[in-house]
């Protein structure tokens, strides 16, 4: 079992589950999903970071932050923004880079290769994925595309028995694409501009808490 940690008033999903937080800007729900993860690395279990928004260092930064022992941590991040910028980075053991949030296979070849990594090489078979964020994607591709992309991200994780957090911006999109996108999903968590934390997860009653 995943243990969601003191923010979702420590639910715990099975392994290959999927969940969607979402909420208004700078309503705090990147940090949730942010924390949902390093309550697991707190556990000793692997973090990804897909960041679709900020650079590697950026999300590095914040999440060290959320973490007591970082220099101990299993964490890799997706790289989508800098080389979308023009500058150039090459792969290390912690960034992986894609060439943008257009790129959507390499999204998905760099995610894998982080997940299978982490089990096989490392070691870890429970592993949390962050997907920060669908509304970025949804910039630059179709509904359809992205949907047809995030399939093929939570059937990942969910084959590998990993833990899945996607992020979108609720006041973004219309009602119509964020139903078409919460098909995809076990659970949902909704922020509001309050910071009150609204979850709606499999096999758990409803739960609010305030951030």
């Amino acid at each position: 079992m995943y243990d969601l940690g003191p923010e979702l008033a420590d639910a715990s999903v099975v392994p290959g589950t999927n969940l969607l937080v979402a909420g208004p800007p700078l309503s705090g729900k990147r940090r949730l999903a942010l924390s949902i993860l390093a309550h697991g690395s707190a556990r000793g279990e692997g973090a990804v970071v897909v960041t679709t928004r900020d650079s590697a260092d950026r999300v590095l930064s914040d999440y060290e932050q959320l973490v007591s022992n970082p220099e101990t941590v299993d964490v890799g991040i997706v790289d989508c923004v800098t080389k979308h910028q023009g500058r150039s980075a090459r792969d290390t053991d912690v960034v992986r880079y894609a060439s943008s949030p257009e790129d959507m296979t390499g999204i998905g070849i760099k995610l894998s290769e982080f997940v299978e990594g982490f089990r096989v090489d490392r070691g870890l078979d429970n592993n949390r994925v962050m997907v920060d964020s669908l509304t970025t994607l949804l910039m630059y591709s179709d509904v359809q595309t992205v949907f047809r992309f995030m399939h093929v991200i939570t059937s990942r994780i969910e084959n590998a028995d990993a833990l899945g957090v996607h992020v979108i911006e609720s006041t973004a999109h219309t009602d119509e694409t964020l139903n078409t996108l919460k098909q995809l999903f076990d659970g949902v968590v909704e922020v509001d501009t309050d910071g009150e934390v609204t979850s709606n997860l499999p096999g758990v009653d409803t739960e609010q808490t305030e951030m």
